[in-house]
This record gives C-alpha cells, structure tokens and sequence, in this order.
C-alpha cells in the first residue's frame, strides 16, 4: 500500500473517526486548561490543527456526504455575516481572528456530526466528561483538603472544604455547573441507552450531580429545572398516542409561554430564593449599560470578537464605566447583539430556534432514547445564554453547532430534496418505526 492510499485509508476508518471525536473534545472541553498551561497561543494552534483535520477527513469521506445537509443555512449565514462585520469593525485584525477561532470551532462541529452518530457522540461525550470530572474533584480534593493551598494557575480556589464553590479544570464555577449539567443529561442518556453499565451509571450521575452541587453555581439551580420541565414535557409527548400528538404538543407550548411570563413576573422573588442578588444585580447593571451601545449600532453592531478584546471600544469603556474587567456581555443573546447587530441576533436565534423545534419533534417520535439528548442540550445552552456567553465560544459553541447539524440532518427540508434525488425513503416518513 502506498503511504497515500494509508493516509486515506485511515483517515476514513471508524478508529481514526473515533480518535478524532475524543481528542477535539478533549480540547474543547479542557481550553481554559490549555490556556493556563501553556498559553492563547498554544490553544488556537491546537483548535487550528484539530479543524484543518478536520477539513481532510471530510474531503476522504466527500462521498458519503450531501452538499444540501452539510450545514444549517442559518449557521452559515451567521458565520458569513460574522466574517462580514470586518467591514465596520474597529480592529479588522481581531475580528478576523475572532471569526477564525468561530470557524475553526464550528468546523470541528461540523466534522463530529458527519463521522459519528448521534450515539457515538453521546459515548465520546460521556467518556471525556467522566476523566474530566473526576480529574477536578481529584485536584479539589488534592488543593482544598489534602494540601489547603489554592492552586492558582488552574483557577481553582482550594474552597473544598468549605462546601465549595469550586471551579475544578473549567475555570470558573459557572462553566463547572454548566458542563456538569451537560455531563448528567450525558450519562442518564448512556445509562438509559446501556452504553453503560449500572454501577458506571451510578458513579457518573452521582459525580456530575455532586461537582453541580459543590460549584455553587445559581445558574445550576435554574438549568436543572429547565431540563426536568424539559424532560417531563418530552416524556409526556413520547408516551402520547400518535394522533393526540400535535395536540398535547400544543398544550405544552401554551404552559411554557405561560410559565415564561410567570417567572418574569416574579422575577424578583425567584432572584431572592435563589440567594443570587448580587450576581443578577451585575448583570442588570452591565445589560442596561450595554443597550446604551447597542442603540448607537443597532443593525450591524460593532464588529465580531467573540470574548471582549481588551483597548477595544466599546468594551473597554463598558467596564471603565462598571469599575469592573467584564470578558463577555454575560449574556449570549445581548453579546450577540452588541457585536453583530440585530441582523446577526435574528440568525442566531432561527439557528437555535429551529434546532430546538426539529429535535424535539425527532425525539418525540423516536423510540431510542438518545434522541432525547440532542433537545435536551439545547435547551440547556439555550437557558444558560441568558446568564452567560458560553453559548458563542469554545465548548458552548462547539455543541451548539453540533446540535444544530444532528437536528438538521434528521429533519429538513434538505433530506425531502436527497429522497427525491435519490429515490430514498425519508427519514420523515419512518420515524415512528425506527430504532
């Protein structure tokens, strides 16, 4: 064999497929990590290698592929108005390199959701998530009791042994309970699905549940129930006769506009039980601020750097005025606006909307389970873009697109166009009958 044909030859095989998966994850889910070690320098060049990769297994594999269901329209209409915002930007230099490191994250994304199924990525995310997790209570035991010194490189604070909050490798309390939340819908779905066994599944779920609880994160308090609504409403609609479905789909929507309105309305008291005073008050504090700026721009908005560049305006002279070192808007949907505009807030919210909308309705028909962890995510991603900008950068953005393509591949009006290309059945058309 040639070392061309062994090239190909293994960058199309499932090993390689596998290999891959697990070490963009990795990557992704330890950046902060990465930055620390080593530095921003070391991360991009990482991420930068990972898609380049990236691009080479999708061009062996070109054969297997649909240029209609490569990618959602709206999310590369976002990457495209994001690369256009160079045009009015203030530093095109940085927000160049802000849509390369958006690409670069999205391509990884893209390549992940063509080489592996919905399964296999539940499997490669449980897999990464349990030596991750179990490495940051390892280190916070390791700081916070055995040695009683904060480890600072890592970001972690050494606060164990107070009942927390702790950081483990993610950098702050916030992302801990996010990904620790992410990783409990991960391994109830591989539980459930018996990727695992049960004394596994008990370790994980209890690990995840755990390092939530330690990280003292509002937010965690706020996407569990979220994702128990979530779930309740997904099990009441896959245990619901086929012809009431649309019925009960309507009935749940009407509660969650309901329930929407009722939380805003108690606002204030939601705020006070959660003991989460302080941190909403920041946030209310930098979001009114920022709707000043934004009325100055409000259709292309500044420029797109994704974290807050530092000397740029106008984030600079956000946190002057705040007296604070704010690195993101603390809020996906207000950052977004801030950089791109309503025009890119509008393609932001149809990519995750119509996401949310087509896996929900895959979930709901199909018999596995693992369907289920696609809505799930995204309505944790979703949830948690109202509190932080998780949602726009590294692993936040990463699963994000990643959930967009597996929702758009199983529900689109790309597959009805491959079906009548190909004379194939579609997917539409069976799912009641599948798995």
């Amino acid at each position: 064999m040639t070392p061309r044909r062994y090239v190909v030859s293994l960058l199309g095989s499932a090993a390689f497929a596998r290999a891959y998966t697990l070490t963009a994850l990795t990557a992704a889910f330890t950046s902060f990590l990465i930055e620390r070690m080593m530095s921003p320098v070391s991360l991009a060049t990482i991420i930068a290698a990972l898609a380049l990769l990236g691009v080479a297994v999708l061009a062996v594999r070109r054969d297997e592929l649909s240029v209609l269901r490569f990618a959602p329209t709206s999310l590369l209409g976002f990457l495209l108005l994001t690369l256009l915002s160079t045009l009015w930007s203030s530093d095109r230099g940085g927000t160049v390199a802000g849509w390369i490191t958006l690409f670069g994250y999205a391509l990884i994304a893209i390549t992940i959701g063509h080489v592996r199924d919905t399964l296999q990525t539940v499997r490669a995310i449980g897999d990464t998530l349990r030596i991750l997790l179990t490495v940051s209570l390892a280190l916070e035991i390791l700081s916070g009791i055995l040695l009683d010194t904060p480890f600072t490189a890592l970001g972690i604070q050494g606060a164990l042994a107070t009942g927390g909050p702790i950081q483990g490798v993610f950098g702050t309390r916030n992302m801990l309970g996010f990904i620790a939340v992410v990783a409990l819908i991960t391994f109830v779905i591989e539980w459930r699905t018996q990727s695992i066994g049960r004394v596994a599944g008990t370790l994980s779920i209890a690990l995840g549940g755990f390092l939530a609880l330690l990280s003292a994160s509002p937010t965690v308090v706020v996407l569990a129930a979220a994702v128990g609504v979530a779930t309740t409403a997904l099990t009441i609609v896959r245990h619901t006769p086929p012809h009431r479905r649309s019925a009960v789909q309507a009935g749940l929507g009407a509660l969650v506009v309901a329930g929407l309105v009722v939380a805003f309305a108690l606002r204030h008291q939601i705020i006070r039980l959660l003991d989460a005073g302080s941190d909403f008050s920041t946030r209310a504090d930098l979001w009114n601020l920022l709707l000043d700026f934004i009325s100055e721009r409000p259709i292309t908005g500044y420029g797109w750097f994704g974290p807050w560049p530092r000397g740029e305006y106008p984030f600079t002279y956000i946190n002057f005025q705040l007296s604070d070192h704010h690195q993101s808007a603390l809020n996906a949907y207000f950052d977004t606006l801030l950089q791109v505009g309503w025009a890119g807030l509008a393609l932001f919210l149809v990519l995750g909307g119509v996401a949310v909308v087509r896996s929900w309705l895959v979930a709901s028909v199909r018999r596995s389970v693992v369907y289920a962890w696609t809505p799930l995510v995204l309505v944790t991603l979703g949830v948690e873009s109202m509190f932080e900008s998780f949602t726009l950068t590294g692993i936040g953005w990463l699963l994000f697109v990643l959930c967009a393509l597996r929702a758009g591949q199983t529900r689109s009006w790309r597959e009805s166009i491959d079906a009548a290309q190909t004379g194939a059945i579609s997917t539409l058309g069976r799912e009641g009958s599948r798995d």
